[in-house]
């Protein structure tokens, strides 16, 4: 499960006021919601693309902290979506899961990943980790 932050100033809520409505709409009928780190978050057990196996997704509330994304891409074997001739859907699956992303943080891909970086290098300067 990755969680994402939002920009300095800009909160979840704020960009994606219906988390449910937004996480149909890019992946399918939320079937279910399974529990992270004390919050609820929807599952979609079959997403309308073929490449997906199970989506993830949702708001973490941390009291006084601002709100995260939480999302989890669980993706079917490659050579399965190419044996069953859905090949084409692996660039529309690329475009849902960035589109999401860009929506609710904000960030391209490229600036998910200089963050992400950004986040491992803090945490190994640590005095718990030297």
């Amino acid at each position: 499960m990755r969680e994402y932050k939002m920009r300095r100033g800009e909160h979840l809520d704020e960009r994606i006021p219906d988390m449910t409505g937004t996480v149909e709409g890019y992946f399918g009928e939320i079937t279910a919601t399974q529990e992270h780190n004390g919050s609820d978050l929807h599952v979609v057990e079959d997403p309308e693309n073929p490449v997906f196996e199970r989506i993830v997704a949702g708001t973490v509330s941390y009291g006084s902290k601002k709100d995260t994304l939480a999302v989890d891409f669980e993706e079917r074997p490659a050579e399965d979506v190419i044996a069953e001739g859905n090949a084409d859907a692996a660039a529309d699956a690329v475009d849902a899961k960035n589109e999401f992303l860009l929506e609710a943080t904000g960030r391209d891909a490229k600036s998910r990943r200089e963050s992400m970086k950004r986040t491992v290098e803090d945490d190994a300067d640590t005095p718990d980790n030297v």
